[in-house]
């Protein structure tokens, strides 16, 4: 069963007529049922209990609508712990946003007294209710599912999220008691996590986003800079490392300038991730990053530049994303600090960053408080220069004059890996990616390569963002 989401949409779609949100409680499977409707692999999915615990929205069309679906942490209403606190507060703004609420149960499992506690907790809030009892795998397991009727909900579908089993029926009850819209049928409805477009005009809204995910080492205050930057309490924040595990994404537009964050999880070496759902998070994480146009690098000012945070950033320079470098809790080594250190010199802690990290030469430095709002202005003028130098072409014929002025016997080459090089174009963006074209086949030595770079980013700049040059013998292909 395949649903199409908003993003791959044609123009001329339907309008967004509303919100479901699917809560229930953790491991009843309501982040596989929540990428079986928005048909991608968006929310982690395992065994373990409590795997999701940000909020994941999703848009999804069906038989001619479409609406948006919001995946909730495991909630347990009673369990006052740090985290559980916080996936049910995160739980409660999908139920304000929501005009459909679908609470999913174990159908393999007793009915429980969290279920009975949450279902009472769903009705007092007066919106149209559904009961999807999960994990009816075949129908010999359909009779099983009428049990939970003594929840008090009245509409209840025996589901399989795995296998699709009873999708449809339970589609076609949510757009019958989904409030109709007629005042914004002709555009998407306000959401401060919408897309902003409107119909004709998504394929514009598309090019002008700027997708910029925030990755770094766990605990370094990557969910604090997302909840700073889009001026939402979006993602949970905790003093307890690996806090966010499916990647949170928000929408922000500024200057006319759309931005996509996307807090990922906190990234570490496979062999220091010990339970399924960390290993899972390092996946995606990275997936995410690779699918993001500029990558925020944060690192934590109190520990400095780390093994593990040269590792991750090399993950962005190989990938091909434009990276900024974040100093956070900068407000730690600078104003009055408790371990009575003399206050931090930002040239001197700058020249240490660049020491470490010396592949990032062309990434710039800033530094930032998320906790206090300190110099995240800065954040953004910044993503707009290297979103923008990050699409920047050169023509042919200027790429060519600035070729005839190198002398390249500055560079430090053996003779035996000498070539001629020709003449060089631009043959794509995102990242700026250049063909020289050379007198004989053999690979650009990486000095030839470090040399041209640097001129290349002398005469044109490309701030931020990697320059990838490829060489092809000018008779190859004939």
């Amino acid at each position: 069963m395949q649903f199409e989401s908003s993003r791959t949409a044609e123009q001329g779609e339907p309008p967004t007529v509303g919100t479901l949100a699917i809560v229930g409680r953790p491991n009843v499977g309501k982040s596989t049922l929540f990428n079986r409707l928005v048909g991608s692999r968006r929310a982690i999915v395992g065994d373990e209990p409590g795997i999701t615990r940000d909020r994941l929205y999703g848009d999804v069309e069906w038989i001619g609508k479409k609406f948006r679906v919001v995946d909730t942490g495991g909630i347990v209403p009673d369990d006052q712990q740090l985290i559980p606190a916080e996936i049910f507060r995160q739980a409660r703004v999908a139920l304000e946003e929501a005009e459909v609420i679908v609470l999913v149960v174990d159908g393999r499992t007793e009915l429980a007294s969290p279920d009975i506690d949450l279902a009472r907790l769903l009705l007092r809030t007066g919106k149209p209710l559904l009961l999807a009892v999960n994990k009816a795998d075949t129908p010999q397991l359909e009779p099983y599912a009428q049990e939970f009727r003594r929840l008090g909900i009245k509409e209840l579908f025996p589901i399989s999220a795995e296998n699709g089993n009873g999708i449809a029926e339970l589609l076609e009850h949510v757009l019958s008691v989904m409030p109709e819209r007629e005042a914004t049928m002709g555009e998407a409805p306000p959401s401060h996590e919408e897309s902003g477009s409107e119909i004709g005009e998504e394929e514009t809204e598309v090019q002008r986003e700027t997708r910029v995910a925030i990755i770094g080492r766990p605990n370094v205050g990557k969910s604090t800079l997302l909840n700073a930057l889009t001026g939402t309490a979006r993602a949970i924040v905790s003093p307890i490392a690996g806090t966010t595990r499916d990647a949170v994404d928000e929408l922000v537009e500024r200057d006319g300038q759309q931005y996509r964050f996307i807090d990922t999880a906190g990234i570490r070496r496979k062999g220091k991730t010990e339970l399924m759902a960390e290993k899972l998070s390092v996946v995606m994480a990275r997936k995410h990053l690779e699918g993001a146009d500029v990558a925020l690098m944060l690192i934590d000012a109190v520990e400095g530049v780390t093994a593990s945070d040269a590792t991750i950033a090399g993950y962005a320079h190989e990938s091909g994303r434009s990276v900024i470098i974040v100093i956070n809790k900068w407000d730690l080594v600078t104003d009055k600090r408790s371990d009575g250190k003399p206050p931090a010199d930002r040239h001197v802690y700058e020249e240490q960053v660049r020491r470490h990290l010396k592949f990032l030469s062309y990434a710039p430095v800033l530094f930032v408080s998320a906790t206090t709002g300190r110099n995240l202005d800065k954040v953004f003028s910044t993503l707009e220069l290297v979103a923008r130098e990050r699409r920047k072409r050169i023509g042919t014929g200027e790429m060519n004059r600035f070729l005839a002025k190198i002398d390249f016997e500055r560079a430090s080459v053996p003779v035996a890996k000498r070539v001629k090089i020709l003449y060089m174009t631009q043959a794509g963006v995102s990242p700026p990616t250049f063909i020289l074209f050379t007198d004989r086949a053999v690979k650009l030595h990486f000095s030839y390569q470090r040399f041209l770079e640097n001129q290349i980013r002398a005469a044109f700049g490309f701030v931020g963002t990697p320059i990838w040059i490829k060489n092809r013998a000018r008779n190859a292909n004939k």
